[in-house]
Formats: structure tokens, C-alpha cells, sequence
């Protein structure tokens, strides 16, 4: 029976192990040096190498013929045993995940007493999946990891450190920790070409290439593939073949599900996915894989290095990438990112899968802020058309927009300007017509007054704020407004502001003209103003949040970090949508 290449190829000797050089090279000069540890941890991913090095590590201390730099023969009697997992009165593997509890533990503990079976031998224990090990366990091993008996190594391995740190804190400072790195694409494929040349099989740089991204960093799993694959027969391995072996959706599919987004075309969406479920997909791999091909689109878009792809993909990446804003692929990634685990678990990942590209077609785009306050800067004034492809909240220029930004916007930006979305909204309602008697007493509208609205107050708040303490100079009135909330409005102009003391509602009763004033200056329809008391602290009912006061709280935010950005808002009628 033919041995499975993970096991025909698992390395003999430190200098074997793929990209673990930091590690094997310290156990190497440990043992020169006779500096080794009582006990070790080795923590990384599967497949990375932890159980093997902890293997040639108990070659080279009882190797019968070691090289004169340390490294085990890997041929001799003893070394062959170890290797292959076969029994040895020196080397002792034990699986935590089935032999976790205490009374495990006090019978390795006893085992531990018992000296080498020869003079220069170690007795090294090696425990997989330490971090299943209970609390007890780790209590009965902890004495004896302190002060082992001579010739005595522990060597753990786990992939989950931090399940240690919270079962057994104290065990982790009487071990030496080394943390094995992912194995990258490229080293890999360097050792699946090593290995199917000793087998004597082609393969494709494609076929390498698929095999190193389905392996997601673990050697031991690319050549569990790389088998699978070289089941189906012959002695090529080709990019077909490997997709057919491990039911991988051919790229031409990526990217014709890339173009439905792409263009728009959401109703293309369905049909699309269907064909693929009746070919049997998985639709958690393939969330991964198109989740993939938007990051190479992304490094497309932003000019950076690409990742492993054929040629083919490279040009229509290339194609598509002035059809997209690196904005939006990122917001894309984040939403594919998010979903994956329902994916996996849902039972209908393919409902799923369908809805988040319906949603990547039919998203808004993001808007580059930057070009539209160069077309305001530039004196378009308020009806100047934006540039192409924006739309503006407002189907034509409102005459009560302003021209100029407005007076804080005296002060250049201090950051660059955030980007926007903005999206096509209904025209706003003209006010309706008032009565003589209430238009002679309303005062003069000015450039920049806007309708009265809970919303926007919230929002130009802080600005309600400056007037009343640059227009009249009111300290005290201005410091007590700005621990103010404003809290409704009604169709009437009657204004709530809610305060959290007596002493702060007595000084805005009296101060009522002159915040009102300050109201009108940007809201004429203000008509009266009304001071309520919040309930004490411990009656006091949790604020509700809606998503319209985030988004105000939001923008309000926004806006007093770049006046820029204030300008823009008010010049073009913007409105935060994420």
C-alpha cells in the first residue's frame, strides 16, 4: 500500500521543514549547544509543521548516526520509528483531544519517572492539540514541567494558544513558545513542483497555483490536494483537472458573475447563480473565491501587485477596473466578509449568495468629494451642475441654496475631505403659502436658511451655538446651549430643548430671545421656544436611537471637521448614506 504524499514527504531533517527556519534553526543550536528547554510549544495553523518538527526534534536528540551539525540521519532504526509514528520506548505520542482528562495526565506523570532505554537518549513526550487538556490536567503536569527528571523533553503543540493562556496561564512560563508562520502560496508551490517531479508527474504553474490558494497556507493540505487531484488518473496535472478534483468553479464563471456588478445588471443575477447550483457548487467556496477575485480587482484599481492569477484574468481585471472605485470594492470585500459565516452555515447558502450580489449591482457608487469641491471652489455657484454621474438630493437648484460656503468656511480644511454617496431623492415639498399675518411677522429669510426639521437642527446645532456666542457675546448662554439637546420641533415653529439641570433650564428661560434669534438666523420658521428638564438619573428612560438621528449625529460630526465638507453639503444638498 503506497504511502499518501503528506506522509511519503513529511521532512526527516530540520533543514526540510518549509519556511519554520526561525524555529528549526533554534532547536538545532539548542542541542549543539546543550541548552535545550524541559518543554516546548509549538502554535500555528494546520498543516504548518508543528507535530513534524516536534518529531525531528526527538530524531536528532536520539539519533544512533547524527550529521555532525545536528540534524538526525533520518535512515537509522530509531529514526525511522520516530518518523513514521511507530512505537518507541523513548518517544511518546500522545492525542490530547482523546486523552485530555486528569487521570491521562497523572499516568503521563508516572510514565515521566522512568529514565531513557540508553545512556545519551531523551525521553520526549509529545502532546497534539495540547489546548484540549482540562484545567486539572494541566494543574497534575505542572510540577513536573517545572522540574522534569534528567533527559526529559515536553514538546505541545496546539493551534489554539489562547485556550491555554485561559485554562493554565502559569504552564505558559515554564515552556519555550515558538509560533509557526502560514506557509505562503509561493513556498507551496515550490514544494508541490519538488514533489511531483520525484513522482514524476507535470504539472501546470495554474494547476500549482490553485492547489497553493486551496491549501490556505497549510503544506499538509496541499498535498492532500495534489493527491485527490492525481486520483482522477494520468501523469499531468493540469488547471482542469484540479478544478474538476476539487469542484472549483471555472474562472470564466468569476468573472461573468464579476460583470453582472460591474454593469449593473441585477436581474441577471438569478439566472446566473441558478446555472451554477445546478451544477452542484459549493456556495461557501465559491463566496471565497469571487470574495478573492474583488481583492485582485482592488489591487487592480488601487495599482498595486496582484495576486496568483492567469493571464486571462489579468486582462479582463484590467478592462473592468475603470468601472469600478476602490471605494466600492471595499465595501463590497467588507459585505462579502461579513456574510460568509451565514454562508456556511445557512441552509439556504444559495438565497444568500444571490442577495449579496443583487446588492453589490444595485449599490450606490461612491462619490469622489474632492472633484466636487473643486467644481464649488471654482465660483460655480449654487446651480452649477455637479460632474457626471452624481446625483444631488434635489431634482433642480433650490433658490434658498447659498453660493458662497458659508462663514466657516473662512479657515482651509485640516484633512482631506471624506467621500460621500450620494443618491437620487424626491424633490422636497415647496413650504406651504402663508397667511398675510404670519408672512409680515416672519422675519427675512438669508442665504443659507433652511426649513425647520428636527434632523437638520441636530445637525447645524454647534452652529446655533457659535452665533450665540459670536453675535451676543453670551458666555454662560452659549456654554449651557451646548450641553443642550434639541429634542422636537412642531409644524408651528415651536422649538424643545431638553437640559439636564434646573440651573441650565432657568438660564435658557431667561436667555430665550437671544437663542431664539439665533434659531431664526438659520430657521426662519422658529417660531417659540420651550425648555423641558430630563428625568433625574436613575428615572431617566434610555435615549432611543433610530437610524436617521445616528446618520444626523453622523454628518453633524462630519461637518464640523472640514468645513469644506460643510460647504459641500450645503452647496450640493448632500445626504450621508454610510
Amino acid at each position: 500500500m503506497s504511502l499518501a504524499l503528506a506522509r511519503k514527504y513529511r521532512p526527516r531533517r530540520f533543514a526540510e521543514v518549509a519556511v519554520q527556519s526561525h524555529v528549526a534553526t533554534t532547536l538545532r543550536n539548542a542541542i549543539a549547544a546543550d541548552r535545550l528547554g524541559q518543554a516546548y510549544l509549538f502554535c500555528g495553523p494546520r498543516g504548518t509543521g508543528k507535530t513534524t518538527l516536534a518529531r525531528v526534534l526527538a530524531m536528532a536528540l536520539n539519533c544512533e548516526a547524527p550529521s555532525p551539525d545536528h540534524e538526525p540521519c533520518g535512515r537509522c532504526a530509531c529514526c525511522e520509528r520516530i518518523w513514521g509514528g511507530s512505537t518507541s520506548l523513548d518517544v511518546v505520542e500522545m492525542d490530547a483531544a482523546s486523552n485530555r482528562g486528569v487521570d491521562d495526565a497523572r499516568e503521563l506523570r508516572e510514565r515521566v519517572m522512568y529514565a531513557p532505554s540508553g545512556a545519551g537518549r531523551y525521553k520526549v513526550y509529545i502532546i497534539d492539540e495540547a489546548h484540549m487538556l482540562t484545567r486539572e490536567a494541566w494543574n497534575t503536569l505542572l510540577k513536573v514541567l517545572e522540574e522534569p527528571p534528567p533527559r526529559v523533553v515536553f514538546v505541545f503543540a496546539t493551534t489554539e494558544p489562547q485556550k491555554i493562556q485561559q485554562a493554565a496561564a502559569p504552564v505558559l512560563s515554564r515552556v519555550q513558545r515558538f509560533d509557526l508562520r502560514r506557509i505562503g502560496p509561493a513556498d507551496v508551490r515550490s514544494r508541490l513542483a519538488a514533489v511531483l517531479e520525484a513522482e514524476g508527474v507535470t504539472a501546470d504553474a495554474e494547476a500549482l497555483a490553485m492547489l497553493a490558494r486551496a491549501a490556505d497556507g497549510s503544506m499538509r493540505d496541499a498535498l492532500s490536494l495534489t493527491d485527490q487531484a492525481l486520483s482522477l488518473g494520468g501523469r499531468a496535472l493540469t488547471a482542469e483537472r484540479v478544478r474538476d478534483a476539487l469542484g472549483l468553479v471555472h474562472e470564466d464563471e468569476h468573472l461573468a458573475l464579476l460583470a453582472l456588478v460591474a454593469e449593473r445588471r441585477a436581474a441577471d443575477v438569478f439566472g446566473a447563480v441558478g446555472r451554477l447550483a445546478d451544477h452542484g457548487v459549493d456556495f461557501a467556496v465559491l463566496l471565497v473565491d469571487f470574495a478573492e477575485l474583488l481583492r485582485a480587482q482592488l489591487a487592480v484599481v488601487l495599482g498595486g501587485a496582484l495576486p496568483d492569477l492567469s493571464d486571462r484574468v489579468r486582462e479582463a481585471l484590467a478592462a473592468q477596473a475603470p468601472r469600478f472605485h476602490a471605494g466600492d470594492l471595499l465595501r463590497m470585500l467588507h459585505l462579502a466578509a461579513e456574510i460568509e459565516p451565514q454562508v456556511r452555515r445557512s441552509g439556504q447558502p444559495q438565497l444568500l449568495f444571490e442577495t449579496l450580489l443583487v446588492r453589490f449591482a444595485l449599490m450606490d457608487r461612491t462619490l469622489d468629494l474632492e472633484s466636487v469641491l473643486r467644481g464649488v471652489g471654482d465660483g460655480a455657484g449654487a446651480g452649477a451642475t455637479p460632474p457626471s454621474g452624481i446625483a444631488t438630493g434635489t431634482s433642480a437648484p433650490a433658490p434658498s441654496r447659498r453660493a458662497a460656503p458659508p462663514e466657516r468656511t473662512a479657515a482651509p480644511a485640516q484633512r482631506a475631505a471624506p467621500e460621500l454617496e450620494t443618491r437620487s431623492a424626491p424633490s422636497r415639498p415647496a413650504p406651504a403659502p402663508r397667511t398675510p399675518e404670519i408672512a409680515d411677522a416672519a422675519p427675512a429669510r438669508v442665504e443659507g436658511a433652511m426649513a425647520l426639521d428636527l434632523n437638520r437642527l441636530a445637525e447645524h446645532w454647534d452652529a446655533v451655538v457659535d452665533r450665540v456666542q459670536g453675535a451676543h457675546g453670551a458666555l454662560l448662554l452659549s456654554s449651557t446651549l451646548a450641553h443642550a439637546t434639541p429634542s422636537a420641533v412642531t409644524a408651528q415653529g415651536l422649538v424643545t430643548i431638553t437640559v439636564g439641570s434646573e440651573a441650565h433650564a432657568d438660564v435658557l428661560r431667561r436667555g430665550e430671545a437671544v437663542v431664539l434669534a439665533a434659531l431664526q438666523h438659520r430657521f426662519p420658521d422658529a417660531r417659540a421656544l420651550a425648555v423641558t428638564l430630563v428625568a433625574a438619573e436613575g428615572d431617566r428612560a434610555p435615549r432611543r436611537l433610530n437610524e436617521e438621528a445616528v446618520k444626523a449625529d453622523r454628518m453633524a460630526m462630519l461637518r464640523r471637521q472640514s468645513p469644506l465638507l460643510d460647504a459641500a453639503v450645503d452647496a450640493l444638498d448632500l445626504e450621508l448614506l454610510d
